[in-house]
This record gives structure tokens, sequence and C-alpha cells, in this order.
């Protein structure tokens, strides 16, 4: 019986770098497709993607004092119930930033 061993992806890349990795990566390497076990992993349909939302990865942000008017503030507080709404607030203004970039390469 396989014994499960839990590591960091920061500790798994080191064992690999060092060659120490006890993964038979060329019969990873050698699998098609079909021979991997996806019983575990359910297809992902319209609906998963429906509710998905963007993760980004951490970025630094740079702290701001800015004015918002009470409307727009509390729509954002409400909306994030409280936590989180200055993330929310950088996510639209980060959206809006990407979608001005799409726009000004399509012209």
């Amino acid at each position: 019986m396989d014994k499960t061993v839990r590591h960091s992806a920061k500790s798994a890349l080191k064992a690999i770098v060092e060659g120490k990795s006890r993964t038979d990566w060329e019969r990873v390497k050698a699998m098609k497709d079909e021979d991997i076990d996806l019983s575990n992993s359910p297809e992902l349909d319209d609906e998963f993607f429906k509710n998905a939302k963007r993760v980004d990865p951490p970025i630094k942000k740079k702290r701001v004092t800015t004015y918002i008017d009470e409307t727009t503030l509390e729509w954002f507080k409400n909306a994030a119930q409280g936590r989180g709404y200055q993330t929310m607030i950088n996510q639209v203004l980060h959206e809006y930033v990407d979608a001005q970039e799409r726009n000004s390469k399509a012209i």
C-alpha cells in the first residue's frame, strides 16, 4: 500500500530540483490522457463556470487615501457584507483597467 505524503509546493520543487523526488517521472510522461484516473475530479460544467470567481495572484498593493461618495461606499460594503469591501473595490478597478487596455489594443 502506498503512503500519501503531503509537501508544500516549495519543498516539492526543492526535491525535484535536487533529484530527490520519488515520483516515477518517466511513467508519468508516458501516460496517456485515458490512463489518468479522474474519478475524484468531476467534469466542470456550465454551472461551475457560472458561479466561478476570478482569483488573481497576490499583487503588491500601495496604500492610498481617496474619497468615495457615501452611496457607492455603502453599496460595496453591503455587497461584501461589510468584510472585504476594499478588496472588492480594487477588483472592480482592476477589471476596468483590464477592459480599457483590451479596448485600446482592439483599435
